[in-house]
C-alpha cells in the first residue's frame, strides 16, 4: 500500500504541536504527507517542519503565501530552505506572484540541499460553491510554471484537459456517511482518486473519528479501489 500512503496528506488541524506530532506518529503507517496549516504554524512555527520530517513524513506547508511578488519569493525561499515538500500560493494573486513563489521555493530547496519542492496554486477553496474564477486561476498557474494546483475533485477533469502538466492536490475528502461540515464541493477518496487526483488532503474525516486508525485503514482501502478503477479505465 506504499503507493496509497504516498498520496495521502494528513491535515494536522488538531491544536498544539505536541498533539499534532502525536497524531502524525499514530497515523504515519497510512499517511505519507503531513499538512501544516495556518493554525498549527502560528502555534509551532517552522520547527514543526523539522519535527514532522523527523518522522519520515513529507511536509505540505498549507500557508497560502499571498503578497507582492518580492515578499512571496523571499518567504518561499525560506520555506524551501526548511525542507517543505509542498507549498501553496493563492492563484488569485496572479501569474507574476505565483512565478515569484515558484522561483523562491526552488532556490530555497537548492540552498538547503533538499529535493525540489512542489509549488501548488490554490484555485477555488472547496468551501466555495462558486467556481467562476477557476479557469483564469488555472491559466495563471500554468503561465507561472507551478507544479500543480489545489482544487476539488470536481475540477480534476478540467485540469487534466487544459493543463495536463499540472498535478492535483485535492481537499474536501469525505467518507460516504460523513458530514460535509463547511465544505461545498466534496468527494469520497475512491471517487477523487479514480477521477485522477494525485494527492488527497484528509482532515476531520480521520482526525475527528472515534477510531482514527480504523478510519485510516478504511480510507486506504477506498483509495486502493479508486486506483484500481482508474487503471481499468485507461
Amino acid at each position: 500500500m506504499s503507493e496509497v500512503r504516498d498520496r495521502l496528506a494528513l491535515a494536522l488541524d488538531v491544536g498544539g504541536p505536541d498533539d499534532a506530532e502525536a497524531l502524525a506518529r499514530r497515523l504515519e503507517p497510512w499517511f505519507g504527507i503531513a499538512k501544516i496549516g495556518l493554525e498549527l504554524y502560528a502555534e509551532a512555527g517552522p520547527a514543526m517542519i523539522e519535527r514532522l520530517r523527523a518522522l519520515g513524513l513529507a511536509v505540505f506547508a498549507d500557508l497560502k503565501l499571498y503578497d507582492i511578488p518580492n515578499t512571496v519569493e523571499r518567504a518561499a525561499r525560506v520555506l524551501g530552505r526548511r525542507g517543505v515538500d509542498f507549498l501553496n500560493f493563492p492563484a488569485a494573486g496572479g501569474a507574476a506572484m505565483l512565478e515569484a513563489g515558484v522561483r523562491g521555493l526552488a532556490a530555497g530547496a537548492r540552498a538547503g540541499g533538499h529535493p525540489p519542492s512542489k509549488a501548488l496554486a490554490v484555485t477555488v477553496l472547496t468551501s466555495d460553491a462558486d467556481v467562476s474564477t477557476f479557469d483564469a486561476r488555472l491559466e495563471a498557474a500554468t503561465l507561472a510554471g507551478c507544479d500543480g494546483v489545489v482544487c476539488s475533485a470536481h475540477e480534476i477533469a478540467s485540469v487534466m484537459e487544459r493543463a495536463p502538466g499540472l498535478a492535483t492536490m485535492v481537499p474536501g475528502i469525505r467518507l460516504p456517511d460523513d458530514a460535509h461540515h463547511d465544505q461545498a464541493r466534496v468527494a469520497t477518496p475512491a471517487d477523487a482518486i479514480s477521477r485522477g487526483a494525485d494527492w488527497l488532503v484528509i482532515g476531520r474525516a480521520v482526525t475527528a473519528a472515534t477510531d482514527p486508525e480504523a478510519t485510516a485503514e478504511a480510507i486506504t482501502r477506498d483509495v486502493a479501489d479508486g486506483l484500481a478503477r482508474r487503471a481499468h479505465t485507461r
